[in-house]
């Protein structure tokens, strides 16, 4: 069975007293965030080519369109021909390859006027080797090595790493995240904001939540001391959960390793962090694989758990609505020309509204606690989450095995079942 049973019921807690004061903006609790690929988004690969899908995302039901890093980027060293995003030239310039900066503004005014929220993805850690400040800041706002030169991670070749040891580095990109604030974007999601001394972030982002209230910062990291929305950020990434599900669709763990992960993470993060919850991003999609490549015919089910689990801020990828099934080139262009509906955006619908019209399964401290449901079949993880005047309960079979449940209800292999209440 896989199915989603919506029992009307009236909601209580939308009319209620006034509420408690939100750890978060109010409008991110059931909110979906969906990841623009703006260079693969439309043959033009521009803004105007995500302003003219705005109609199609609302009908979708995501909320919070986070783009891809959408600034000038350098040209020194550059990967393949057109050169990755996250090597970024001028943080306070967009790329001309997506259009102007006019382009960008009224990208930003029509996501508006559609009820989106627009978050930038922000890369602090590092900059392109022709990045404005290489020339026009001292030689200590770079870390460089014995020689003098200034050095990158991993296999970043086309980067080159910011000194957090100089807090004037602090300053700077303080003042070029405000830029992009005062132009009226609704927040960040923070590239690698693992990689960079948490004592920056802790320093830098209560004065924005200070200056900018309604503000969302997410962080593509999963430190316990970035997970508190009173002095850091309003989420961080379940990575850990996301490379667990990989690993049960692969038959190498299974409910009880999820039970266990989801025990420690209620252990050892706030009850009002948000948990960024997904089955591809830009990552995993173009470097590890597409979401059937790594979980098959368990990817709905996955998908599944994502919108409807603690703290879960669920996250939907380009081209995830109409089941894309390739890799998209990083460095090169490689668009989607084809967005046509089809029966994965009637899933990722659903799965949408049952967010939206669920409170049980508001992120962080407005949603419901995890009460395990027992009494199931091996192979089954089943769970409930209530609050005042609405119940969600979720039955998924981990398994590829056809299992039947106490009541006689069939699951399918990877199938799964939902009751709201």
């Amino acid at each position: 069975m896989k199915r989603i049973l919506i029992v009307v019921a009236a909601i209580l807690a939308l009319v209620c007293c006034k509420p408690a004061a939100s750890l978060h903006p109010a409008w991110t609790y059931d909110s979906v965030v969906y990841e623009v690929n703006i260079r693969q988004y439309s043959p033009e690969g521009t803004f105007k080519g995500v302003e003219a899908q705005l109609p199609r995302l609302k009908e979708l039901g995501v909320d919070v369109l986070w783009l891809m890093p959408m600034y000038k980027i350098g040209e020194v060293e550059r990967k393949g021909s057109l050169g990755s995003y996250y090597a970024i030239s001028d943080y306070c310039e967009v790329n001309p390859e997506f259009g102007t900066m006019q382009d960008f503004d009224e990208l930003l005014d029509a996501a508006h006027k559609e009820g989106f929220k627009v978050i930038l993805d922000w890369v602090a850690n590092q900059t392109a080797p022709d990045h404005v400040w290489m020339e026009g800041r001292p030689a200590d706002f770079y870390e460089r090595d014995s020689l003098g030169n200034a050095i990158w991670e991993y296999d970043w070749t086309d980067t080159r790493s910011l000194n957090y040891e100089n807090e004037a580095v602090w300053a700077a990109q303080d003042s070029c995240m405000r830029f992009w604030l005062d132009r009226g974007v609704d927040g960040f999601r923070c590239d690698a904001a693992g990689e960079m001394p948490a004592r920056f972030w802790l320093s830098v982002l209560p004065g924005i939540r200070r200056d900018y209230p309604d503000v969302y910062l997410l962080a593509e990291a999963e430190k316990p001391e970035l997970s508190d929305p009173a002095t850091s950020f309003d989420a961080t990434y379940a990575w850990e959960l996301h490379h667990l599900m990989n690993d049960i669709a692969q038959g190498d763990k299974g409910p009880a390793d999820l039970k266990a992960y989801l025990d420690k993470d209620g252990e050892n993060t706030p009850p009002g962090a948000f948990r960024l919850t997904f089955t591809s991003n830009h990552d995993e999609n173009s470097w590890a694989g597409t979401e059937f490549e790594r979980m098959g015919a368990a990817a709905d089910v996955m998908a599944v758990l994502c919108f409807t689990l603690p703290k879960s801020q669920p996250l939907i990828y380009t081209g995830q609505e109409i089941g894309l099934k390739r890799r998209l080139a990083f460095f090169e262009k490689d668009p989607i020309e084809d967005w046509s509906p089809n029966e994965c955006t009637g899933f990722w619908y659903n799965l949408c509204m049952l967010k939206h019209n669920n409170p049980a399964l508001a992120a962080g401290e407005k949603g419901g606690a995890l009460k395990y449901i027992y009494n199931v079949p091996e192979g089954v993880f089943a769970f409930r989450r209530s609050v005042k005047g609405n119940s969600v309960s979720v039955w998924a079979n981990l398994s590829e095995d056809t299992v039947e449940l106490s009541d006689g209800r069939t699951l399918d292999p990877w199938g799964w079942d939902i009751v709201a209440e």
